[in-house]
C-alpha cells in the first residue's frame, strides 16, 4: 500500500507523461492487462486513458487493470488513471519512506 507522501511523489513523477493505453468499449480484457502490467514493468508508472465509450464505471476499470497487473492505483482524475508498479529488472523510481 502507498502512503500519502509516496502518491504525492508519484503524481509529480506522472505530471508529463501522456496516456499510453487505451480502454475503450471492449472495457479491460486479458490483452489489456497483459500490455499494462509490460508496460509497467518497462515504466514502472504509466497513465492510461478511459474512453467514453467505455460505459463501466471509472473506479471499476482501474481496479480492474490494478488487480490484474497487481498494480497500485496512484491517481484516478477524470478520465485518466495513473498506475504505477515497482519494476523487477528496471528499477527507476526510487519511492520517498
Amino acid at each position: 500500500m502507498l502512503s500519502g507522501k509516496q502518491k504525492r511523489y508519484l503524481r509529480k513523477e506522472a505530471h508529463n507523461h501522456k496516456a499510453i493505453l487505451q480502454v475503450g468499449k471492449g472495457g479491460v480484457n486479458e490483452n489489456l492487462v497483459k500490455q499494462v502490467n509490460d508496460a509497467l514493468e518497462a515504466r514502472e508508472i504509466i497513465k492510461v486513458s478511459i474512453l467514453q465509450n467505455n460505459f463501466d464505471d471509472n473506479d471499476q476499470t482501474a481496479s480492474e487493470l490494478a488487480e490484474g497487473a497487481d498494480a497500485h492505483i496512484v491517481q484516478i482524475i477524470g478520465n485518466t488513471v495513473i498506475l504505477y508498479k515497482e519494476s523487477s529488472e528496471n528499477k527507476q523510481i526510487e519511492l520517498p519512506e
